[in-house]
């Protein structure tokens, strides 16, 4: 097996792990982006370009700016409700 897929397999499973474990959502977010581009790394290493381009973009991009984006949202939202019921 080349050292270079040792690597990345073994940092693909830190990575992936550290994602599982954390607790703060916000971490979960960049640690899964950084999973994606790991993973997209892997799928170039094993020669799957296609695979590796459309890992970068969802998995390495749109899927954690849409989990920051929601869980802005709802910070948001629970910042507003705790000042409503402060307010009565």
């Amino acid at each position: 097996m080349n050292v270079l897929l040792i690597v990345l397999l073994t940092f693909v499973g830190a990575v992936g792990w550290m994602t599982v474990i954390t607790r703060e959502p916000v971490r979960q977010a960049i640690m899964a982006g950084l999973l994606g581009l790991l993973l997209a790394a892997l799928f170039f290493a094993l020669q799957a370009p296609d695979v590796a381009l459309s890992e970068i973009v969802i998995g390495g991009g749109a899927i954690p700016i849409m989990l920051l984006l929601a869980i802005g949202k709802i910070r948001r939202q629970d910042a507003a409700a705790e000042r409503e019921q402060a307010d009565q």
